[in-house]
């Protein structure tokens, strides 16, 4: 299956597995906790889509720039500041469910609770810390908006 936008060859693998099991992912013990997240790139313009470990939250989901514990900020960080609508896929009943959505970044004030849930869900988080270079990982809210 063709991809639009550059996409690793890992991460070309997550999507294919995630559209052809209705949003269930085995790779990485991911299940059912992963979006794709469909962004604009800031700069180029171009479609980008990133599978990203999403925690239910409210109507929507919490999502993390981890970055797997890069100092560097992931790209799609960079785009949902730019924009921050976006088109998501998600497991949904009988199939993957394609719904568009904002996206907003946790305040201060919030970022200790979600940040919690993300710990619970994975001591990986925990470890990412150690190698982030004092980095905090942005949160960000994602919302339906149909």
């Amino acid at each position: 299956m063709a991809h639009n936008g550059r996409v690793s060859d890992f991460n070309a693998q997550i999507i294919d597995e995630f559209r052809a099991n209705s949003g269930f992912v085995q790779t990485a013990g991911f299940g059912r906790n992963l979006i794709l997240l469909h962004t604009v790139g800031a700069k180029s313009g171009e479609p980008r889509i990133n599978p990203l470990l999403a925690l239910p939250d409210d109507d929507g989901w919490l999502v993390i720039g981890s970055a797997a514990g890069s100092p560097k900020t992931p790209a799609w960080v960079h785009n949902l500041r730019a924009d921050s609508s976006v088109t998501v896929e998600s497991p949904g009943i009988g199939g993957v469910t394609t719904q568009q959505a904002t996206v907003t970044e946790l305040t201060p004030d919030e970022w200790d609770d979600a940040w919690s849930k993300f710990t619970t869900k994975s001591d990986a988080f925990t470890k990412y810390t150690e190698t982030a270079q004092g980095r905090q990982f942005p949160i960000f809210r994602v919302t339906p908006t149909d």
